[in-house]
């Protein structure tokens, strides 16, 4: 029987970008059904105690920029540190994201593209115009998608997803969770490896262990 991972990430982030090729390569040698979990961060953050990047300290930025250039040559994926449409609003395109998922598509390119827009094109993926022409480019139905995009359905799923979040232990992006169990950060992906090449039982948070 396949094992399933929560996929919650944020399109804003460098580091769901980062680690995107990678997890989905591992799920895909497991055989495992990923749940795309779009979430709107900054809610998260303010739930959990997270900063959004303008409120760290200097000394926290700094140390950001060396590890993006660390991750970005292990990862060997092309990432601008400094993106000209950064930070941007990811709303519109998670939106578009959970419209594939409810019509049955695959959004792994369609996110692929949109985050490399980003972060190696410096593209606005806040245009409706340039989500589109992803969305396109990926091979779905870019019109339809919009609609559904606009929905109210749409809308409260994507809502949904904080408390969702929350809920299940995660306070940053990107985070995997299998079995109840949360790897967060693209970082933690070679251990997500090892947990389902093991078939191990899942950690829990236990104080007396």
């Amino acid at each position: 029987m396949p094992r399933t991972v929560d996929y919650y990430f944020s399109l804003h982030s460098p580091w769901t970008y980062l680690g995107h090729a990678t997890f989905l390569d591992i799920a895909a040698r497991h055989g495992c059904i990923v749940v795309y979990r779009p979430v709107p961060l900054r809610a998260v953050f303010d739930e959990t105690g997270g900063l959004p990047l303008p409120k760290r300290h200097p000394v926290r930025q700094r140390y950001r920029l060396m590890d993006l250039q660390r991750w970005r040559e292990r990862r060997k994926v092309p990432l601008v540190l400094q993106p000209k449409h950064f930070p941007f609003d990811p709303a519109l395109a998670d939106r578009f994201l959970i419209a594939i998922v409810q019509a049955g598509g695959n959004p792994g390119r369609f996110m692929a593209e949109i985050m490399a827009g980003v972060w190696a094109r410096n593209d606005d993926m806040t245009q409706p115009e340039a989500i589109a022409a992803v969305a396109r480019a990926t091979g779905f139905d870019a019109q339809a998608l919009a609609v559904a995009a606009e929905s109210e359905a749409v809308s409260q799923l994507y809502e949904g997803t904080i408390a969702a979040a929350i809920e299940a232990g995660v306070f940053g992006a990107p985070s995997y969770v299998l079995d109840g169990e949360v790897f967060w950060g693209q970082d933690r992906l070679e251990l997500l490896d090892s947990a389902l090449a093991s078939g191990r039982v899942a950690y829990r948070p236990d104080p007396g262990a």
